[in-house]
């Protein structure tokens, strides 16, 4: 009977296994649609978005859409303004985090315990609990935008470069990555270079962080995304048309169209020029990145 149910367990094996990849296609068919369906829509006419039933294919392929959609607002300004948010977020986390997550994982001091306690408490805070308290701080900044050294008087961060880079430069969950990646690396390596002369700076950064190459790229691709993709905040901070970022431009296209009504094909157009930086990012980056993510927990 043993031997039967063996060769039972053999003959199905295959079957599983198809069974499991049919579902996992299906899956990623699944997630897939949406940026198919945009894809496609961004190169409709106005006649193929009001056909009903909608169809997937354009009736005519018309490119004009993606220099009409950049003609409706300055997506150029707003572009550039990501990319500088975006890329000073990922200097700033990578290189305050990388250092945090060493110091937690590397020394032994008074309140450790309880100040990676405090990091892992930040990941449980949802973000729009936190926006009016870190708007109301911007916004108080002393000596900042006309403010005197009480905060009153002036804007403080409103339509400054300090208030859409500075806040939320710096993740909790950069920090808890760079922490357990840190973790893995074996101590004898930081004795010896210690033996050898190096000082605490030159082996994090000659010894330690050369080591864990997944981990900024993870956390860098992962603020990238959030800072790139970032709406709310941006919305409260700026009212200036050139501090302006992409998410915001993208509404305009909302409300483009005659009577103020959406054209559909400019707005899917915006939306595919919007997600392609991202969309290369993770295409040059995957492997470190998954690696990243599933070595993660490895302390």
């Amino acid at each position: 009977m043993s031997e039967r149910a063996a060769g039972s367990r053999n003959r199905l094996t295959p079957r599983l296994r198809v069974a499991t990849h049919l579902l996992l296609a299906l899956t990623a068919l699944a997630m897939v649609a949406p940026f198919i369906w945009m894809a496609l829509t961004s190169f409709k006419t106005d006649r193929d978005i009001a056909t009903f039933p909608p169809t997937w294919l354009p009736s005519t392929w018309r490119l004009a859409n993606y220099t009409d959609a950049l003609s409706v607002a300055p997506f150029g300004i707003y572009f550039r303004n990501s990319l500088i948010i975006s890329v000073g977020h990922v200097v700033i986390n990578l290189l305050l985090a990388s250092l945090a997550g060493f110091a937690l994982a590397r020394y032994r001091f008074r309140g450790r315990e309880a100040v990676f306690l405090g990091f892992i408490a930040m990941l449980m805070i949802p973000t729009y609990t936190k926006i009016v308290p870190q708007f109301l701080i911007a916004k108080t900044m002393p000596l900042f935008g006309g403010n005197d050294w009480l905060g009153s008087g002036g804007s403080g961060w409103v339509n400054t470069w300090w208030g859409l880079i500075i806040p939320g430069a710096v993740t909790p969950f950069a920090v808890f990555l760079f922490r357990q990646f840190y973790l893995s690396i074996p101590r004898e390596l930081e004795d010896a270079a210690r033996i050898d002369g190096l000082g605490e700076w030159s082996i994090w950064a000659r010894i330690a962080s050369p080591l864990i190459k997944p981990a900024f790229v993870t956390a860098g691709l992962l603020t990238f995304q959030e800072s790139f993709n970032n709406f709310l905040w941006p919305l409260l901070i700026t009212t200036d048309d050139n501090k302006r970022v992409v998410q915001l431009g993208l509404t305009v296209l909302k409300e483009s169209g005659e009577g103020f009504t959406t054209q559909w094909n400019l707005l899917m157009a915006g939306t595919a020029m919007a997600s392609l930086p991202m969309i290369v990012l993770f295409l040059l980056t995957q492997r470190y990145f998954v690696q990243g993510l599933a070595t993660t927990g490895i302390k």
